[in-house]
């Protein structure tokens, strides 16, 4: 069974990021989220990383890194592993294999054991991320169907995770991502901002994810969020 099996919330903190004034990583990692990845798009070192993931191991909640690049990777007993983006609808081949590529290349310290794939389709062309990895965003429900279709039956993806990263999505692009799906997990992120876009969101996905809110507004609104996703 994989270890986000029974999850149905994450936070994702942004190294590059501070929290809100007078909030703890204790407070984050108490809010009944079910696990805290730990990665963004830009400004990621492996400081930045092992600040944040010694701060948040401490704690008993999963964490996980999330690594952009090479050089936001930390090893550490701290963290449970890794969830690697593979950006499927990329238009620079970079962000499917290439950067992977180079990770095993070079870093020869790599736990297979706990470091799973996750098939990303990004759908918000504003984003950093779509910026990034020239994504095409242009996608109807159908496209991405046939994206999560292609990740689980050709590719064994076991996480297919549909990225509006800042703005909320649509529905049924979630709703069709779950029906094309039959063992991979289907996670959402983007624009999550209280109960009802996670409990809308939770509906149709395995696992919301929440990220700029807890920098933005805090722990209170983040716990909204939990309580949307674990009663949808």
């Amino acid at each position: 069974m994989h270890p986000w099996a029974e999850w149905n919330h994450v936070v994702k903190l942004d190294p590059d990021k501070t929290l809100v004034d007078g909030e703890s990583f204790e407070a984050v990692a108490s809010s009944g989220t079910d696990a805290i990845a730990i990665g963004g798009t830009t400004g990621m070192t492996e400081e930045k990383m092992a600040r944040v993931v010694e701060a948040c191991g401490r704690y008993d909640v999963p964490v996980y890194i999330e690594p952009s690049h090479l050089g936001a990777v930390y090893h550490s007993e701290a963290h449970d592993g890794y969830l690697v983006p593979v950006v499927f609808n990329a238009g620079d081949p970079t962000w499917i294999t290439g950067a992977h590529k180079e990770w095993a290349r070079l870093d020869g310290e790599i736990d297979w054991s706990r470091t799973y794939p996750e098939a990303y389709v990004v759908l918000n062309e504003d984003s950093s991320v779509a910026e990034y990895t020239q994504a095409n965003c242009n996608l109807d429900p159908d496209e991405v169907a046939a994206y999560a279709t292609v990740a689980e039956r050709m590719f064994a993806q076991p996480i297919l995770y549909v990225e509006y990263s800042g703005t909320l999505g649509d529905p049924a692009v979630v709703e069709a991502a779950a029906d094309a799906v039959e063992s991979a997990s289907v996670f959402y992120g983007g624009g999550i901002h209280d109960y009802d876009s996670a409990h809308t969101m939770a509906a149709y996905a395995d696992v919301v994810v929440v990220g700029d809110l807890v920098h933005d507004e805090g722990v209170e609104a983040l716990r909204e969020t939990v309580r949307g996703a674990n009663e949808a």
